[in-house]
């Protein structure tokens, strides 16, 4: 086992805690399991009533945040402000403003900012990306987000956090089957050159590179459970660096693996001149993005070129090849074929470092384009409203499976409570969730539908009197007179 994993290139992923389970499919999937039809209808309607209620408490803010975004769009935002005649210091309050709603609505959405050492391991790798893309810094703006941080210090903040932050949620694997000519031959150049290295010995001069120092925390999951490694889930890198070499392999497809972010939004604003200040806020949302290839979301990224280690093995090659030629016209019997041989090689190499550059700069720009019609979900007041929804529908379920176990199973502590969410989740629907227990309970409390004993379990309301206490809602009234006055 313990040789199986030093071949692969296997990552460790947390669980999230978000619940990858349709909302229609885990009603319906507990109503099922429930034995009496009259309570499977008293089920029904607490689902409603619970999402009716959990809609109404985020109304407000969510009203809130809308209207503020719109004061900062990129498109219309400016002439709203405008029109507002606020002046600078009253913007930036509600800039900040802003920013506290659209944070506290990703926490609650369970989307996590990425940390220096989870890009670092995402970008470990290659996948179908084999550009350096940089961010052009001095086109984005490093207030914004700075005054931000200032004001709600956070940890684990990544280095660029003054300038645009990178949310990420969810785990999946991206796959891509193909010949992958120019990258098998790549490949082959660069592991003859890293043993012309190792021969000479200067692999260590070239393996120096520096590494950021993380912050060494541990999380509160941990302490609590350490044991919670065990139920991680670990995901293979399939890349074609550490493809066998074979004729079936380099003649044929093959199919190389990527762990995926399932959803990646980026929040930044871009730099200005001083007299017309840009107060824009961009909000993009982003749907499986390669780990590997997570440099397809950045913010105003530079034009890719060849890389100083390019330039390096380029212009030393020729510079070797020269003077190699040199040498044999220097010689008394000048072998033409040998001077022939030498010229070819270098001129053929030199040949494939442009054309792999130029296949490179293909595979970006179809890169790009497809993260603008395919990957990117939306933007703006779009990606904020689905954010919303997403908040809602979370939130709605997470209720219904709580309260579902303690209704079918009893009493619970906290901890059991959590290990029951999770395993009921697991074996009904085959997936895996850290279910965030605390925050299930915290509202149930909040609806007044549970309480805890004299040892500090917790047990429900019966399912009529949970829906006595949750109360006829405003959609209910609306939907029953619709039905009436038709």
């Amino acid at each position: 086992m313990e040789k199986n994993k030093k071949k692969k290139d296997v990552i460790r992923l947390e669980r999230e805690s978000v619940i990858p389970i349709l909302k229609p499919k885990l009603i319906m999937t507990l109503a099922n399991l429930i034995e009496h039809s009259s309570d499977r209808a008293e089920f029904l309607k607490f689902c409603k009533r619970v999402e009716y209620t959990i809609r109404a408490w985020y109304f407000l803010q969510f009203e809130d945040l809308m209207q503020l975004y719109s004061l900062f769009d990129p498109v219309h935002g400016a002439q709203k402000l405008e029109q507002q005649n606020l002046s600078p210091e009253e913007i930036d309050v509600l800039e900040q403003n802003f920013l506290t709603y659209l944070f506290q609505v990703m926490d609650k959405s369970n989307f996590k900012i990425a940390s220096d050492e989870e890009i670092d391991v995402a970008l470990a790798g290659q996948y179908l990306l084999n550009l350096p893309i940089t961010v052009d810094e001095s086109k984005i703006d490093k207030t914004l987000l700075k005054r931000y941080f200032t004001e709600h210090p956070q940890e684990n903040l990544p280095d660029f956090a003054d300038k645009y932050i990178i949310f990420r949620r969810g785990i999946g694997i991206d796959r891509t089957t193909d010949y992958f000519f120019m990258e098998k031959v790549d490949m082959i150049i660069a592991r003859l050159w890293a043993f012309l290295l190792r021969l000479t010995g200067l692999d260590k001069l070239f393996s120096r590179r520096p590494r950021r120092q993380h912050k060494k925390t541990q999380k509160k999951d941990d302490e609590i459970n350490p044991e919670a490694d065990s139920e991680d889930m670990y995901v293979e890198r399939i890349r074609l660096e550490n493809m066998d070499l074979s004729i079936q392999n380099l003649l044929g497809k093959i199919t190389i693996q990527e762990p995926s972010f399932d959803r990646i939004i980026v929040v930044y604003r871009r730099a200005s001149a001083k007299p017309n200040t840009e107060r824009g806020i961009y909000v993009k949302h982003f749907k499986n993005i390669p780990m590997a290839d997570l440099e397809i979301v950045l913010p105003e990224k530079k034009n890719p070129g060849l890389t100083p280690m390019d330039w390096v093995t380029f212009l030393g090659s020729a510079v070797v090849g020269l003077v190699a030629v040199f040498s044999s016209l220097e010689m008394p019997k000048a072998d033409l074929w040998v001077i022939f041989a030498i010229l070819s090689t270098v001129i053929g190499y030199c040949a494939k470092t442009y054309f792999t550059f130029q296949a490179n700069m293909a595979a970006y720009q179809n890169l790009i384009t497809q993260s603008m019609y395919d990957k990117q979900l939306d933007s703006g007041r779009g990606t904020l409203l689905h954010l919303c929804d997403d908040v809602i529908q979370q939130e709605v379920k997470e209720v219904i499976i709580s309260f579902f176990i303690l209704m079918e199973q009893g009493k619970a502590t906290m901890e059991d409570l959590d290990l029951r969410c999770e395993e009921l989740i697991k074996e009904e629907f085959g997936e895996r969730c850290n279910f965030d227990v605390v925050d299930a309970v915290e509202k149930l409390e909040k609806l007044k539908i549970i309480s805890r004993d004299s040892i500090g379990r917790y047990y429900c309301a019966g399912l009529k009197r949970a829906n006595e206490m949750l109360g006829v809602t405003t959609e209910e009234i609306v939907l029953k007179a619709r039905q009436g006055s038709a």
